[in-house]
């Protein structure tokens, strides 16, 4: 089968297609052909050796966390789960013709499968970074960097728990923050000013998902470096603020959970791009230059 991998940690241009035996899946368990795997910075900063120093990894190295495909082997012990069955979940090695899956739901008929692919990391961050933050309905958070797709997840499922939101992002982009139930405000010199103008009681609670130096400035605003939280910049910890890590938010339930809320229309993915998988670098590239609204998918099938 086609994959992509790595050799070594360095830029995208260490990134290759190769012809590789499949995988198998193993104990609880289950392989699919991939038809879309979901594009995240974890994916780059992995590539880059950011997470050496807690994270081993063994080359050559494949990419990608989260995709969708139809189930073509069952592992041991595996029920509820039959070939041919259309799933997406958490997995390993995602972009490559076919990949395990570790934890996985039904995808319902009505959602593609590029937004299925999209939709593990992103709602899985978001749920992780409101519960640890500790905003509650009835209170305002403020979210940095607000159009990602982890952005995205974080708005909506806010949204859902009554929490207010006011979402930062270039202007270009506020449109799709209101759509999404965020009242839109423009990032850079001047913030702390602009949302006490439009919020003189404050604000309960700040996510950074950016990860661009900001949490002196939202630890001013909030007040509360405890009420602070990243989950991109690791530094955040050194003032006093939370960085969002941890193991998956009940994967299986979170996972149902977001595929009945798809199915509902609570809850939508905007896909910026899709590329073909002969194209994972570039993904790459656009992913680490930022500006991206909600996500980049690449599509394998």
């Amino acid at each position: 089968m086609k994959a992509i991998q790595f050799n070594e940690y360095g830029g995208p241009d260490v990134l290759h297609g190769v012809d590789v035996e499949a995988p198998h899946a193993g104990p609880g368990e289950v392989r699919i052909r991939v038809r879309a795997a979901g594009v995240n910075p974890s994916d780059w900063k992995r590539r880059e050796g950011q997470y050496r120093a807690f994270e081993d990894v063994d080359f050559p190295a494949g990419l990608g966390v989260e995709g969708a495909g139809v189930v073509d082997e069952v592992g041991p012990g595996v029920t509820g789960v039959t070939i041919g069955d259309r799933v997406f979940g958490f997995g390993r090695n995602m972009m490559a013709e076919q990949a395990i899956l570790t934890h996985w739901a039904k995808k319902p008929d009505t959602l593609s499968f590029e937004i299925a692919a999209g939709l593990p990391v992103v709602s899985d961050t978001a749920t992780r970074a409101l519960d640890q933050v500790g905003v509650a309905g009835g209170q305002t958070l403020l979210v940095s960097g607000a159009a990602g797709g982890v952005g995205t997840a974080i708005i909506q499922l806010a949204r859902l728990r009554g929490i207010r939101v006011i979402g930062t992002a270039r202007a270009t982009k506020h449109d799709y923050l209101r759509g999404l139930g965020a009242v839109a405000i423009p990032y850079g010199e001047g913030l702390e000013e602009r949302v006490r103008a439009l919020m003189p009681d404050g604000v309960n609670a700040a996510i950074d998902v950016a990860g661009s130096g900001i949490i002196p400035e939202l630890i001013r605003i909030v007040r509360d470096p405890a009420r602070v939280l990243s989950v991109a910049d690791f530094s955040a910890e050194e003032y006093g603020a939370k960085f969002s890590h941890g193991p998956p938010v009940d994967p299986a339930r979170l996972l149902t959970a977001m595929a009945e809320l798809c199915a509902a229309g609570s809850f939508t993915l905007h896909i910026d791009r899709t590329f073909p998988l002969d194209r994972a670098k570039e993904a790459q590239e656009v992913s680490q230059a930022g500006r991206v609204t909600g996500k980049l998918v690449v599509c394998v099938d």
